[in-house]
């Protein structure tokens, strides 16, 4: 019997051979019936799946030798297999650094028109905020500061307070840091934050606005203050605005209170509510980013501190969101405001009642009463 045949039990088997797809200098052997016909030794079928996970699983060294022989254009399977050997299951694992934000833009490559008047306005307000006393004098991040001893401390105290302050009433964001400065023993510092549980922070502030967020910013800035900024607030816009939860309003208000460093303007919800009140944006902003480069491009440098203050104030007490008290605002009277109203409150008229049907029903017959003369 030939070496190709071989009988087993009553049965002829045939060893067909074929090429190596991979390397002519490779013969396969595979058994089949004597009455199959005999694949050609020319012939190259596809590679089978099983093949495809041998290669993908880890390179044998058969593999690696019919890979480096083999030419480039035979199958798929191929080009998957010169995949795998361009990369070392060896090397370690390269781990991509996270993208450095985007430094906070300055300055407005063309300045916006300096509006009208904008002094006389300034000076109004100005005059009016002597003569109330708005939640932001009392409670704002300034008074945070004021119950911690240690200098890095007080920073911490103001930078905390702004991260609480967004979407916040100021008296709700005072209590909030009063309570987490017992709940974390007594001082506020960074120390303290990394060593509390989130639940205990989560407690405290409670009451402020994105409570559950705010949490896990302040624990993540406290730790990125220890590791790399020496536990203490950083002195830059960008630096400050790299620790999560800190937007440019924060970090330029953190500057001015926590440093006494002047480089830009604060601008929260009452500010670009009130300057596009006053029409000093053209076009009116949608943004309170649009609204500080606006700023900053045209009021002079000394007012960049001042006007946050200011304008919040003013719009806590007289230029609310929600029905303004221009009756009460001088800019008004002087024509200063465009957005003022000027017409008096119209008096709800009154709805003459109607007796209904069941009324006149029930009243009974009608009686007429006449006096005798």
């Amino acid at each position: 019997m030939p070496s190709s045949q071989r009988q087993v039990s009553g049965v002829v088997t045939r060893l067909s051979a074929r090429a190596s797809p991979y390397n002519n200098a490779v013969t396969l052997f595979e058994a089949g019936n004597a009455d199959q016909p005999s694949t050609s030794l020319s012939s190259s079928p596809k590679p089978s799946k099983r093949i495809k996970l041998e290669v993908e699983s880890g390179p044998s060294s058969i593999s690696d030798c019919t890979r480096s022989e083999s030419p480039r254009k035979t199958s798929p399977t191929l080009k998957l297999e010169e995949m795998v050997s361009e990369e070392d299951a060896s090397s370690p694992v390269k781990i991509k650094s996270p993208k450095k934000p985007k430094p906070i833009q300055r300055s407005l490559d063309t300045p916006h028109i300096t509006p009208s008047r904008w002094k006389e306005v300034y000076d109004s307000i100005k005059e009016m905020r002597t003569q109330m006393v708005a939640p932001v004098d009392t409670m704002g991040c300034e008074q945070a500061q004021h119950k911690e001893k240690d200098p890095k401390n007080r920073r911490f105290a103001i930078l905390v307070s702004l991260m609480l302050s967004s979407q916040t009433k100021d008296e709700v964001t005072d209590a909030a840091v009063d309570k987490l400065r017992a709940a974390v023993g007594g001082t506020l510092s960074v120390a303290a934050i990394i060593s509390a549980d989130e639940s205990t922070i989560s407690d405290a502030i409670a009451k402020v606005g994105f409570w559950r967020r705010k949490t896990g910013y302040i624990k993540k800035a406290a730790i990125r203050l220890r590791d790399e900024f020496d536990s203490d607030v950083p002195k830059t816009v960008d630096e400050l605005c790299s620790l999560t939860g800190v937007g440019p309003k924060m970090a330029f208000l953190t500057l001015q209170v926590a440093w006494n460093l002047n480089h830009g303007i604060g601008v929260d919800v009452h500010v670009h509510r009130i300057t596009n009140r006053l029409g000093w944006h053209q076009p009116p902003t949608k943004k309170p980013e649009e609204t500080r480069l606006n700023l900053q491009s045209w009021l002079p440098l000394e007012l960049h501190r001042d006007i946050n203050h200011m304008l919040v104030g003013f719009g806590q007490t007289i230029c609310v969101a929600v029905g303004p008290k221009c009756d009460s605002c001088t800019l008004s009277t002087k024509g200063l405001c465009p957005s003022a109203n000027t017409k008096p409150p119209k008096s709800p008229k009154k709805r003459k009642r109607q007796p209904s049907a069941d009324l006149e029903r029930e009243s009974g017959p009608k009686i007429d009463i006449a006096i005798e003369s």
